[in-house]
């Protein structure tokens, strides 16, 4: 009887503990794309070139009515690695992906290889521009790799049409550099720089619009640390020592500067920078101690994408091993776990947190893909694999620590949470169990009992 107690009693602090502040949009058991015609579709599958199974969503973005989602050739049968849907086309919640900004793009050209590789992160600026980081591997999980140059491939999103592809030097590559994640400071359009993370190789190379140029900037708090590579996803237990990953920029400061806020996917920390000594590599080099540490989000809590909303200042991040993702306010002094707020966690809808973005509208994107599973084992074409949750800013954050607006209603809304879960509770209790009907009731009846037990 006191195991019944108890084990009530942890899920009702479970549930309750636990917040569902975003909504799912669009979920998919198998990603499908919008072929020209069904014939082209069937000779895709018949030839190798569409292999379901094999595609997986990796990143995202929005703009205007289009939301943008990456599909990288981890594995042959991938036949456009960037997409889109119509966020106006309600008619269905697993949208077939459009190739972006066409099927062309996707293809072998002249060159021998397509004008689109295989990018994973995306970010869409102010100036209306797309820049797609794009690694130029194909095949990464399999043994006949292909390596291109990574670049920078940037188009104009009014037009759809290619601006530039900027090339990364060879020097700027390693033989272990993977390109995972774009941060973009566009505060002038014209002096823009973006900022692109190397897991790899730890790094980051900075690339000015302007003078259309890179250059490479390390630093050993981009490493990953050797305590925080154990991974456990879902029962799947796995090492993994990826380098710099989650970036976000903030907003600027008066002379233009913003802070860069990163962590190695291998890790427990949290760091900072300002783009003042990243803008120039001297300069980054001449200022080690510019790098800070911010500090820790505790045991279990390593993250992979993160991004900061640049109005609220709110630095949201995944947190792949708890399958959830959280918050932090970058206007609080002390980055400790106190100050941290827990927005959405799911150990089944968000298995795998994968990419983070809040959009122009002032609303957050999230993207998860049950990633480690499909790398590791199989994923089942019966059930929802992959899903986009977003809400607004303002509501994902409410009554959390990275809350902005001053609440006086925290309790009423924990009351009310409290009394939806022991309503499902007591519907399971028989009705002759001698316990009240009343949700609260029932709900100190619980907690008392369950405090009892550990006396």
């Amino acid at each position: 009887m006191g195991g019944t107690k108890t084990l009530i009693f942890l899920q009702l602090v479970y549930i309750t503990a636990c917040m569902e502040q975003l909504d799912i949009i669009y979920e998919w058991k198998q990603l499908d794309f919008q072929f020209l015609t069904p014939e082209a579709r069937q000779q895709a599958l018949d030839s190798g070139s569409f292999i379901p199974e094999n595609n997986i969503p990796m990143g995202l973005e929005i703009y205007g009515d289009r939301l943008f989602i990456t599909v990288p050739r981890w594995r042959s049968g991938v036949p456009a690695s960037l997409t889109y849907v119509n966020l106006k086309d309600n008619s269905t919640k697993s949208p077939k992906l459009i190739p972006y900004p066409s099927w062309a793009a996707h293809q072998i050209g002249s060159d021998g290889k397509p004008e689109i590789v295989s990018p994973f992160r995306i970010r869409a600026d102010r100036c209306d521009r797309l820049w797609v980081l794009d690694n130029g591997k194909i095949g990464n999980l399999e043994t006949n790799k292909t390596k291109f140059l990574p670049s920078l491939i940037i188009y104009d999103l009014k037009t759809d049409t290619l601006i530039r592809k900027y090339v990364f030097p060879e020097e700027q590559v390693k033989e272990e550099s993977g390109f995972a994640n774009i941060a973009v400071e566009d505060t002038d359009c014209d002096k823009t720089y973006a900022y692109a993370a190397d897991l790899g190789k730890p790094g980051i190379v900075v690339y000015s619009w302007e003078k259309n140029e890179s250059w490479r900037i390390t630093h050993h708090f981009f490493h990953p640390d050797p305590l925080a590579c154990d991974f456990s996803v879902k029962g799947r237990n796995f090492s993994w020592t990826d380098a710099i990953f989650g970036i976000g920029l903030s907003a600027p400061n008066a002379d233009n500067f913003s802070t860069l806020y990163f962590h190695p996917m291998a890790s427990y920390n949290e760091f900072a920078v300002s783009t003042e000594y990243l803008r120039n590599q001297s300069v980054a080099d001449a200022n080690f101690n510019a790098f800070k540490l911010l500090g820790s989000r505790g045991t279990n809590a390593q993250s992979s994408a993160s991004f900061v909303d640049p109005k609220t200042g709110v630095l949201f991040y995944s947190l792949v091993n708890l399958n959830a993702v959280a918050c932090w306010r970058t206007t609080n002094k002390e980055y400790l776990m106190k100050n941290q707020g827990r927005i959405y966690m799911d150990d089944v809808k968000m298995i795998y947190p994968t990419d983070i973005k809040v959009d122009y509208d002032e609303n957050l994107w999230v993207l998860s893909n049950r990633m480690p599973l499909w790398m590791y084992d199989k994923l089942d074409p019966n059930d929802f694999n992959f899903r986009v949750f977003s809400a607004p800013v303002l509501n994902a954050i409410s009554h959390t620590a990275c809350d902005v607006t001053p609440r006086s209603d925290i309790l009423d809304k924990f009351v009310n949470k409290l009394k939806n879960v022991t309503n499902k509770i007591a519907n399971k209790i028989k009705p002759n169990s001698g316990v009240s009907n009343n949700p609260l009731s029932l709900a100190v009846v619980l907690l008392i009992s369950a405090v009892s037990l550990l006396m």
